[in-house]
């Protein structure tokens, strides 16, 4: 008998009929006749089932009472052709080795649908579905594709600090990271917390963003990128909001505004055209998944497309580029703000919202959009100043469905404007000093921008809610595992 385990993935594309193979897995579903149980495994390498089929007699009603759904299993058989339809092999069992039993009238996760909500609640066996099974599948192949694609146009991967002194976004909603006493922190003479005696001897936080000290890295070695977690305090139960996400951000030396609009428009559409190539069956579940969940929707609350549809979408046409002043034109002169139809107004200096963006992509130009040159008044510190005194050149890429996908700039290399820029949002200077530094020591040119990992995950998936799309969520009073 073999010994050496098969995955349930490599089995369904084998056509090795009559030969013994070893696989093991959880039960998903077990029928059972008078004479045969059928006995559907899956082991996370793929988003099918194996059917095993045993004999009632051979293995006798109390092994096969304890194989119920969530129970994990070895089996020992023969690949044969499959009899029912959906699949093209089966495992006739010869043995069968429960590893670990569980209880049908308390194991959550019986075969039927069960709301996103509810398995929020069960995250510690959510996996296990088939639904998050193909999204942890995919999550993976983009991260795997995140670093093909760097790799492969000779960037190099930079590890920035998790915990840092600065605040790259100035937004200031930062988790502190200390060592102090909370109940009895030691204080100045003016009263306040001595961060001096600290364990970094002075205040520390968890990073927003990779993104500044990604910049020392370009300014040494070129082109970067980082790939790591990053930490917002944002107070909000929204759907598109987590305390805890992963930011993909490259520097580039030596990039204008136009050069960093092409590296972002050649990078998503090499990530997605990875997914399409390497994620078909995970794709096409959540596809259907999709269509049968919105049937039940408004129209004004379904996708725009099916999911696959929406992905080609994006692989199939070049990103139409324009200023932020044509787009804010455009916006005021359509039907949906001559209708009041917009939730919110549009204006010149305004940031534009989901629904504007939108708009823009899936109405007026149906192809994803990259706006550029936004007034420096809503963007940050570090971004180019243009000569006309009011914009920076700033970049947000939309995509249909979800809005901003993408957002970066051409850096500000001129130490005088960036200074000017620093003390007009009266960013300390003890915590960026080293930053201004760069532009005093051999300053470049250099562009870059940030794409929120979940952010792209919920697109590729079709997913809603991006609690959903990574395995363990952190959101407000919620931090279990």
């Amino acid at each position: 008998m073999p010994k050496q385990r098969i995955t349930v993935k490599d089995l369904l594309q084998s056509d090795a009929h009559g030969t013994d193979v070893h696989v093991k897995g959880w039960v998903q579903t077990k029928r059972e006749s008078k004479n045969v149980a059928f006995i559907a495994l899956n082991d996370g390498s793929t988003v099918h089932h194996l059917q095993s089929v045993a004999d009632v007699a051979h293995f006798g009603e109390e092994t096969l009472k304890k194989v119920t759904t969530g129970a994990c299993l070895g089996v020992t058989g023969s690949l044969v052709p499959s009899q029912g339809s959906g699949q093209k092999v089966e495992v006739q069992a010869k043995e069968i080795k429960v590893y670990g039993t569980a209880d049908p009238d308390k194991y959550p996760l019986q075969p039927k649908r069960h709301s996103m909500e509810f398995l929020r609640e069960i995250g510690h066996l959510r996996p296990r579905t088939r639904t998050f099974g193909a999204v942890l599948r995919i999550r993976h192949a983009m991260a795997f594709a995140v670093h093909k694609y760097f790799n492969d146009n000779n960037f190099y991967y930079l590890h920035t600090p998790i915990i840092t002194g600065s605040d790259a976004e100035g937004a200031g909603e930062m988790f502190r990271v200390t060592t102090l006493d909370a109940r009895k922190p030691p204080l100045t003479d003016t009263g306040e917390v001595d961060y001096k005696q600290d364990f970094f001897g002075k205040a520390t936080n968890l990073t927003v963003s990779g993104q500044l000290e990604g910049e020392l890295g370009a300014l040494a070695l070129g082109n970067i990128y980082t790939f790591g977690p990053t930490f917002r305090a944002e107070n909000s139960n929204t759907a598109r909001h987590l305390a805890e996400f992963w930011m993909i951000e490259p520097e580039m030396a030596f990039y204008d505004l136009e050069d960093n609009m092409d590296l972002a428009e050649d990078f998503l559409k090499y990530l997605i055209r990875y997914a399409l190539d390497n994620c078909t069956d995970d794709l096409q579940f959540l596809e259907s998944r999709l269509i049968e969940e919105e049937k039940n929707k408004k129209q004004e609350e379904r996708s725009p497309m099916p999911l696959l549809e929406k992905l080609r979408f994006v692989v199939d046409n070049k990103f139409e580029r324009l200023n932020y002043t044509e787009a804010v034109d455009i916006l005021v002169r359509s039907k949906p703000a001559q209708k009041g139809q917009f939730v919110y107004p549009v204006k010149w200096g305004t940031d534009l919202q989901s629904e504007h963006e939108r708009y823009l992509v899936e109405k007026h130009f149906k192809k994803p959009v990259i706006l550029v040159n936004y007034p420096k008044e809503i963007k940050s510190f570090y971004m180019k100043q243009n000569d006309d005194g009011k914009t920076v050149r700033a970049m947000d890429v939309l995509f249909p469905s979800i809005g901003e996908i993408i957002g970066g700039s051409q850096r500000e290399e001129d130490y005088e404007k960036l200074l000017g820029r620093v003390q007009e949002m009266h960013i300390p200077m003890e915590s960026i000093w080293w930053y201004l530094e760069t532009r005093l020591y051999g300053t470049a040119p250099h562009a870059g921008f940030g794409l929120g990992f979940e952010r792209l995950i919920l697109f590729v998936t079709g997913m809603t809610n991006i609690r959903d799309v990574i395995p363990f969520p952190r959101t407000p009073q919620n931090a279990e595992f």
